[in-house]
């Protein structure tokens, strides 16, 4: 095979996951080369990500790449991703999953029971957001879009009193000791795919396919498929205020998911469980669930 072209984003989490699967791929024999490629998302800083008006406003401009043979596979963050593949394309490998789950990083090490009333806590997810006014009603909720390094900055710089951010990026970059605290599930369910990477190439390409199965983890790719088929279920979007986490315990699939008033006024949660290999079931059936409790209505709300 010829030199394989791993489509990233030029941030230092995107590269760092893209390096991560050239490495696996060079240890294996193949010549790798990462091309870096600017999207939809990097582009427009300012403002929120839904202002944007695109869906997979992080990857649109990977998989045109894809599509027009500009890179042979991309990495993304799987929950950048749209539950709709365009044509021709498809998931060639899910890795094991890093930490899922959300973490605080504050001035003062405070953790979120401990910030003052008025804190400004910054996030660029109405997920979050939503979890947070939920929890802390108290709490100065504020947009704040960027790479991790940018969120950290803020912090120390005194503009935040706090921020959000995806435990798995923090770890990956190297600044787990910065983290104030780890939000467990029960306070926070993380967005669909969080922790998680996909590795997307062309269809019909057997070859790369069969190169990239031994990275493959097939009890994430089963957490993932359950996760992804609530969203899917109720017709969210990257940017609704969604939460899920599915896992396999004991052999048994679990799935905890969750829709939110903008506001946080309300938050609908559903648990289910069932077989593991049937987790598209799984995730419709809990979505049915969600809706039945009235998240049509919530997820109206938030402009869906």
């Amino acid at each position: 095979m010829s030199t394989l072209r791993i489509g990233s984003r030029g941030s230092a989490l995107a590269l760092w996951q893209a390096e991560y699967v050239r490495a696996w791929l060079a240890a294996r024999g193949s010549t790798v080369e990462i091309i870096r490629i600017r999207t939809s998302g990097d582009q427009f800083q300012q403002g929120g990500v839904a202002g944007i008006g695109l869906k997979g406003v992080f990857i649109k401009e990977l998989e045109d790449a894809l599509l027009s043979g500009t890179v042979d596979l991309a990495v993304h963050s799987l929950k950048d991703m749209p539950t709709e593949i365009p044509p021709g394309l498809e998931i060639a490998a899910i890795p094991q999953r890093e930490d899922p789950r959300d973490c605080l990083i504050s001035r003062g090490l405070r953790k979120l029971a401990d910030l003052p009333r008025g804190a400004r806590i910054g996030t660029s997810s109405f997920r979050r957001a939503a979890q947070l006014r939920h929890r802390r009603s108290d709490l100065e909720v504020c947009e704040l879009r960027g790479n991790v390094d940018t969120r950290l900055r803020k912090v120390e710089e005194g503009a935040y009193d706090a921020v959000v951010v995806a435990h798995a990026g923090v770890k990956r970059l190297g600044y787990d000791a910065r983290v104030t605290e780890v939000l467990e599930p029960e306070v926070m369910l993380p967005a669909v795919g969080q922790g998680a990477l996909a590795i997307e190439i062309r269809s019909a390409n057997p070859e790369l396919v069969e190169l990239l199965a031994g990275l493959d983890h097939p009890e994430t790719r089963t957490a993932i498929s359950a996760e992804r088929a609530v969203l899917s279920a109720l017709e969210g979007g990257c940017q609704v205020p969604l939460g899920a986490w599915a896992r396999i315990e004991r052999g048994t699939l679990l799935l905890d998911a969750c829709v939110c008033a903008p506001d946080g006024t309300e938050v609908l949660r559903e648990r289910g469980q069932g077989p593991a290999m049937q987790p598209e079931a799984l995730g419709r059936d809990v979505a049915g669930r969600l809706r039945a409790a009235g998240a049509e209505r919530l997820l109206r709300l938030a402009g869906r």
